[in-house]
């Protein structure tokens, strides 16, 4: 069958991305084609898009996270039937599509109370935001921490989820309708760091003691800076690097400044078998059910102007989650 999706033939800037017609072949053994209603647009995606992570083969498909229903599925593929909804966030590359064929064990049953368009806003930022908080570092009741960019689709759903754990939340914004924003989504203490020391804050709010665990999505532009708000022996989860990569540094460093804690986790490690899958995404699926986390969408764009949601979202003028409607 035809369908049409977000092609790429080399990387580069968003206007490498070109929306054509493809052929789509029926699903083989292990899969299932998947109708797509709504595509989840992340900062990953443009980390491919530009090359700083590699594609293995051109022409390539793009994104890693959709919604939608069954429409067939391939030879051995027992507990998946047409008409199923279903979510994802994962690999293999190719989400900004209006169908595909992709592993059906990478497939999540949806329930039926969340949306499509939610489901595709939140599934890889909220099993991001599900491990960081409850493996990579597990928080407790009375912790304090601190989210880089926190009003991001990752942070807002950081700053909640920690907000339900009894956490107190300290997190990064870039202006003050961030931090409102951010406020209304459970950081206790939102810190402007283009007019704030947010060192300084962070190590005032805390009485000078540092937080637990830094939350970093932003990379070589916090790095150090994320170092100096842990407490002794604090974690600092770098899990992004919307800045750019952080340069090489001597790991003698984090003796220096408290035997603190560094690792690079990545959604795809912490979901590789379907049983880690399924957990983190019921985990994720019963906290938006019981209100304590809402999905925060604040843009909406056509699957064709895919590129246009690249340069808003690298613009650092967006909140929130943005969604591609096939």
């Amino acid at each position: 069958m035809r369908t049409r999706a977000i092609r790429l033939d080399v990387t580069g800037g968003p206007e490498v991305l070109d929306f054509k017609d493809i052929e789509l072949p029926p699903p083989g053994p292990g899969e299932a084609r998947v109708r797509h209603v709504a595509v989840g647009v992340n900062y990953i995606d443009t980390y491919y898009r530009s090359g700083l992570y590699p594609i293995a083969s051109f022409p390539s498909g793009l994104g890693l996270e959709a919604a939608g229903v069954v429409e067939s599925v391939g030879a051995g593929v027992t507990d998946l039937a047409p008409g199923d909804r279903v979510a994802y966030a994962g690999g293999p590359l190719g989400a900004y599509a209006e169908a595909r064929n992709l592993p059906a064990d990478r497939l999540v049953p949806l329930p039926a109370d969340i949306p499509f368009e939610a489901a595709a806003a939140m599934m890889l930022k909220g099993m991001t935001a599900e491990y960081l908080l409850r493996r990579t570092f597990v928080v407790q009741a009375g912790d304090t921490i601190l989210v880089q960019a926190a009003a991001g689709g990752v942070g807002l759903m950081l700053c909640q989820w920690a907000k339900a754990l009894g956490a107190r939340v300290l997190g990064t914004v870039g202006n003050d309708a961030k931090a409102a924003l951010a406020y209304a989504h459970g950081c206790d203490v939102p810190i402007v760091y283009t007019r704030d020391d947010f060192v300084a804050r962070v190590r005032a709010e805390t009485e000078g003691k540092g937080v637990a665990v830094v939350y970093d999505s932003v990379g070589k532009d916090t790095f150090l800076k994320s170092l100096d708000c842990l407490r002794p022996r604090g974690l600092l989860a770098l899990y992004g690097q919307a800045s750019g990569k952080v340069a090489p540094f001597d790991p003698a460093l984090l003796a220096a400044k408290g035997s603190l804690y560094l690792t690079r986790p990545s959604l795809f490690a912490y979901t590789a078998s379907r049983k880690d899958l399924l957990e983190s995404a019921t985990a994720l699926f019963d906290v938006v059910q019981s209100g304590a986390v809402r999905v925060h969408v604040t843009g909406r764009y056509a699957l064709a102007d895919a590129a246009q949601a690249h340069r808003d979202l690298e613009s650092r003028a967006t909140t929130g989650s943005l969604v591609l409607a096939p």
